[in-house]
């Protein structure tokens, strides 16, 4: 399976974001765009929340998010914590998601946004990992 078309041009690295809320994942989302419009966006799904709309984390969400943005250069997921964190670790561990797919050790929203304007370079799946880890290192004071 050589996977999605990735259309004209390079395609780019996809992101995930994986919270245990849905507008917590999607404001997260929206602001990561709006940060890094001015040119081609990577693609970036959320995936937060319950199918009922409940708080908690759904492998079936998770799984939709990562097709969503699969063009076959890898995907970034970045999850919020406790069982986000498990569910992506547990579907890399099973291979259900795109191959290619790496859960960056990063905050979520500093992460998030690092790791969009990266991969909107055309940056490769690692290099996308590291910038939103690096983000750790991101000084208030």
């Amino acid at each position: 399976m050589t996977g999605p078309d990735p259309g004209p041009g390079p395609a780019l690295v996809g992101i995930v974001l994986v919270s245990h809320s849905a507008s917590v994942a999607e404001s997260v989302a929206e602001l990561a765009r709006g940060l890094a419009a001015g040119g081609p966006v990577a693609p970036l799904a959320a995936a937060g929340g319950t199918a009922s709309g409940e708080l908690g984390t759904s492998a079936e969400r998770i799984l939709a998010a990562a097709g969503e943005v699969d063009r076959g250069a890898g995907v970034v997921l970045l999850a919020d914590l406790g069982s986000s964190v498990l569910t992506v670790k547990a579907l890399l561990a099973e291979s259900e998601l795109p191959p290619g797919s790496i859960l960056a050790d990063a905050p979520f929203l500093e992460g998030a946004v690092a790791a969009l304007v990266t991969a909107s370079t055309g940056a490769p799946a690692p290099a996308v990992a590291a910038a939103a880890a690096e983000a750790y290192t991101y000084r208030k004071t």
